[in-house]
């Protein structure tokens, strides 16, 4: 976790997990080391969401058990792959040391504990179990020609080179033979060019002459007040004396009323847009005339309301509880929603006009889902030529949160190969190009306008990531499927339970 920000120390992905693999490989049995793997995911997730303690209290040490509990299966999968057959005990000077990999469990093992990992935070990122934060690939958001791999894979092949790199090096340090040292040694080196290779392989597809360029002002006015009516009044001011760009993008929850039902509202917004002469795309965050709460991202012009887009996926105890009939005592202990919001029913693609008629497609996301990758795909592939994610992250001032939320659009700007930028009330806001390279940032400190200049692809432009989707998870699963097969086939436990 100290790869990821605020620390950013990146190296630590490529040979943080050598420690832990270490200790998988030390344990005594596999019983052992199901258990240790297990602690090894729980202490993982437990350091990725320690800000969440304000909102969830002591229930984040039983999430991140629970949800670490699949991490057995790596510790299972290192401790049979990464050690060799134990010797008969010698001199009786302690317990023997297991013999390094052979070659062919150092082979199977580059494939199998990469593949195991992406199976985990695969199942994890799904909505309903909690959804990918802290996803070990993002940890290298500051380097595009890593980022490279995102274009070809998504996240999840950046995820699977870097457990690859860790365990190669693992078997450059357990490795007994020849043989086996010179497969971790060339596995690092396949996991170190992987980058540099995806990198200049996707090259041609970035070289293409943008189709325009976009200038969007991304306003973050600082803190929100408790009032509504007094935050949108200082972002409308912040805006009318601000610089005259192409798009105006507010934060999450910067408009804290129904403007279907809000007409004086509605009305100095629009007049704002008037006045400016540039869409306003706010964020409404009210209790409807039929009683449902919603987040709805609201595209104004010098008309009124022209598109919406209403939050789809929400944040498991923060806007949800999950199992509320069961889970419902949390509000008592802790800031997790007292009502359940109101979904809406998925990605879409909202149009604009520019300045001088241009009409820009676009997909915009609310905070949260900035961490999907299938959603901004969704909007890449059906016609979005940028990516906004309107965000506030007021909660978590002061944590590692608002700078790893808004790294992550560095990822989704590489997966899709368009540019992506962050609007955030009270930071961190930030701006990527189309290969996922930071533009601009605003830290938690920041009060005004960030402006920044975005090149616009061409409709032609798709990355791999694009047309072929999830194929390194679906991958991963295959790998797992025939690991599982192939050891209860070893074990003889296949044979018992085919003749049961």
């Amino acid at each position: 976790m100290l790869a990821f920000p605020s620390l950013n120390l990146e190296i630590l992905g490529w040979i943080g997990l050598v420690p832990g693999l270490l200790v998988l490989r030390a344990a005594p049995t596999a019983r052992e080391a199901t258990v240790r793997g297990w602690w090894l995911g729980t202490g993982y997730l437990l350091m990725a969401m320690y800000w969440l303690t304000p909102n969830l209290g002591p229930a984040v040490l039983l999430i991140a058990i629970v949800l670490g509990l699949p991490w057995a299966g790596v510790g299972l999968a290192a401790w049979r792959l990464l050690r060799g057959p134990v010797p008969s005990a010698g001199s009786g000077d302690g317990p023997a040391k297991p013999a390094g990999p052979t070659v062919r469990q150092a082979l199977a093992a580059l494939i199998v504990l990469p593949s195991c990992w992406i199976v985990i935070d695969w199942i994890r990122s799904w909505q309903g179990i909690g959804g990918p934060w802290a996803v070990f690939g993002a940890s290298q958001w500051q380097h595009p020609v890593v980022l490279a791999l995102a274009s070809v894979g998504g996240i999840w092949l950046v995820s699977f080179v870097l457990v690859a790199a860790n365990t190669a090096i693992v078997i450059m340090l357990t490795a007994t033979s020849l043989a086996g040292r010179a497969v971790g040694a060339a596995g690092a080196v396949l996991a170190i060019a992987a980058g540099p290779l995806a990198f200049s392989l996707t090259s041609a597809e970035f070289s293409v002459p943008a189709s325009g360029h976009l200038t969007v002002a991304l306003v973050q006015p600082g803190l929100p007040t408790k009032n509504p009516a007094a935050l949108a009044t200082r972002e409308i001011r912040l805006t009318a004396a601000g610089p005259r760009p192409d798009l105006i993008v507010w934060g999450e929850s910067s408009v804290g009323f129904d403007l279907h039902t809000d007409h004086a509202m509605l009305a100095r917004l629009t007049a704002l847009s008037a006045a400016t002469g540039r869409r306003l795309l706010v964020s409404q965050d009210a209790i409807s005339s039929a009683n449902h709460h919603f987040k709805v991202a609201t595209l104004i012009g010098p008309g009124g309301i022209e598109a919406t887009y209403t939050k789809s996926r929400l944040v498991p105890f923060g806007e949800y509880i999950p199992f509320r009939s069961l889970l419902g005592w949390l509000t008592a202990i802790s800031r997790a929603a007292s009502v359940n919001m109101t979904p809406g029913p998925g990605a879409k693609v909202l149009h604009t006009t520019l300045p001088g008629g241009v009409r820009l497609p676009f997909g915009v996301l609310i905070c949260f889902e900035s961490s999907f990758p299938d959603m901004s795909r969704f909007d890449s592939n059906h016609g979005a030529q940028v990516l906004i994610y309107q965000t506030s992250d007021s909660t978590f001032q002061g944590s590692w949160a608002p700078a790893q939320h808004a790294s992550l659009a560095a990822l989704r700007a590489a997966e899709t190969g368009r540019p992506a930028v962050q609007a955030a009330l009270t930071g961190d806001s930030a701006a990527f190009d189309a290969r996922g390279r930071e533009l601009a940032w605003a830290g938690t400190s920041f009060r005004g306008i960030l402006r920044v200049t975005l090149a616009l692809p061409r409709d032609s432009v798709t990355t791999p990531f694009d047309r072929l989707g999830d194929y390194v998870p679906w991958f991963s699963i295959a790998v797992v499927a025939i690991a599982i097969a192939w050891a209860m086939q070893a074990s003889g436990l296949f044979r018992r339970v085919t003749r049961r």
